[in-house]
């Protein structure tokens, strides 16, 4: 009885599994390459799915010497290796990096289909236990690869997004804004921390980073993607959720800052302007032509649409009930990144030491796309801004690519850039377990 009683479960979770499969094979993109890409990218009719389109990019993870490919004129290695799925990335003011090694923490899988996604987020790499630390990388003799690698920070809870203001290091748990004490060269920080702020985690916790950056006004700003897809959870369970919060370091205090925004993973301020800018993830399951991620100024009160419209103004008809009214007040993103290529990195170039074509503008990484025929992302770019600190009309350059090899599998999946100290790219590879360094080519 006792094996009757196990295997009815596994056969069930097995034919739904493979009927999920069968009917996610999906929609394919219909728009030619680059068109979601751009100040005005082109939009198609909504195609409506239930359930989402799956094209999953199974890992076959890097082998000794092999790497990505960078764009001519500039050349890349591995800055450092054996990390346990690296996502942010922060200099300190010395020249270390520290490295935030980390995932989301167990989901639900109270249900067939929470327990195929799963499945399918383990396939693309995604379902590695979350290793909570901060980990410390030092080129103690210059040579562009980090000879020093310890644990910064341990015990943490699916640790984001990490800023310094001083002699204090703000780290982004999923739950919670802390404060650590930190001292320059020191390889490790013993101190507990002291909470600031708590932070939206409840169940299921969809969008579980928390990116984090200091403004000039010396306030931190924190990235909450929200709850959902498309509110299906819920509106109740999207408090203080899709928005950035803007945070008194002092005293705790916030407020939202601004709203609307999916889930928005990585933000910076623009150098010329000192306005933030950040990248968002936008919503699922209406085909592979919608709706384009972005990059955008993130402004003070405004609203960008999430969860009953998108760019602007267009309605998405599946959020019940309508809200026509807020249509007039919502802002338009600044320019689209493309569909499903689930941008996650923003880093802008002022310090770059690439060449000229590199010389203002802003790096990101994109993530790729899990549920897009054909896939999309996985790789880096860099989009040109003015010098008034707006972006310009020019589409994206590549700067690294390769991370999917000929027959579509990930050998990698970049997460966040940075600037180093020498002026080389950084750009953390959770899949591949790398931090990859890019230079210019002598």
């Amino acid at each position: 009885m006792k094996k009757h009683f196990i295997a009815i479960p596994l056969v069930a979770l097995v034919i739904a599994g493979g009927a999920f499969l069968y009917f996610a094979q999906g929609d394919t993109a219909q728009l030619p390459a680059g068109a979601d890409v751009g100040r005005e990218p082109r939009f198609t009719t909504p195609r409506n799915e239930f359930f989402p389109t799956v094209n999953i990019a199974e890992v076959k993870p890097w082998k000794a010497g092999e790497k990505p490919v960078a764009a001519k004129g500039l050349v890349v290695e591995r800055f450092a290796e054996g990390l346990s799925h690296p996502r942010s990335l922060l200099r300190l003011p010395n020249g270390d990096i520290l490295t935030a090694e980390t995932n989301s923490q167990p989901r639900p899988q109270t249900g067939i289909v929470s327990r195929v996604m799963n499945f399918l987020m383990n396939k693309a790499g995604a379902g590695v236990p979350s290793p909570d630390r901060i980990s410390l990388l030092r080129d103690t003799d210059g040579d562009g690869k980090a000879d020093t690698k310890t644990v910064f920070l341990s015990g943490l809870y699916s640790p984001y997004g990490m800023a310094l203001i001083g002699d204090t290091l703000y780290v982004a748990n999923t739950n919670a804004l802390m404060a650590f004490p930190y001292k320059e060269g020191e390889t490790k920080i013993s101190d507990k921390g002291r909470k600031i702020l708590n932070l939206p985690a409840q169940a299921p916790n969809m969008h579980w980073t928390r990116s984090l950056t200091v403004g000039p006004n010396g306030l931190l700003y924190v990235g909450v993607g929200s709850n959902s897809n498309i509110g299906e959870n819920g509106l109740e369970s999207e408090a203080n959720r899709a928005a950035v919060l803007e945070v008194n370091p002092k005293t705790g205090d916030y407020r939202i800052y601004a709203s609307g925004l999916r889930n928005p993973v990585g933000l910076a301020f623009e150098p010329r302007s000192g306005v933030l800018w950040g990248v968002v993830n936008e919503r699922d399951m209406l085909g592979g032509d919608l709706v384009p991620d972005y990059l955008t100024r993130v402004e003070f009160g405004a609203f960008y649409g999430w969860p009953w419209n998108y760019w602007g103004g267009y309605e998405d008809r599946r959020v019940q009930p309508q809200r026509p009214e807020i249509r007039e007040y919502t802002k338009r993103p600044d320019y689209a990144l493309g569909n499903h290529v689930a941008p996650l990195g923003l880093s802008f170039s002022k310090d770059a030491q690439l060449g000229a074509a590199y010389g203002n503008g802003a790096f990101v990484g994109l993530h790729g796309s899990w549920n897009r025929k054909p896939a999309a992302g996985y790789k880096v770019v860099f989009i040109p801004f003015e010098d008034n600190g707006e972006v310009g009309k020019a589409k994206p350059t590549d700067v690294l690519t390769g991370f999917l090899d000929a027959q579509g599998a990930a050998r990698g999946r970049p997460v966040d850039v940075t600037v180093d100290a020498k002026g080389a790219l950084l750009v953390a590879d959770d899949v591949g377990g790398v931090v990859w360094r890019v230079t210019r080519a002598q």
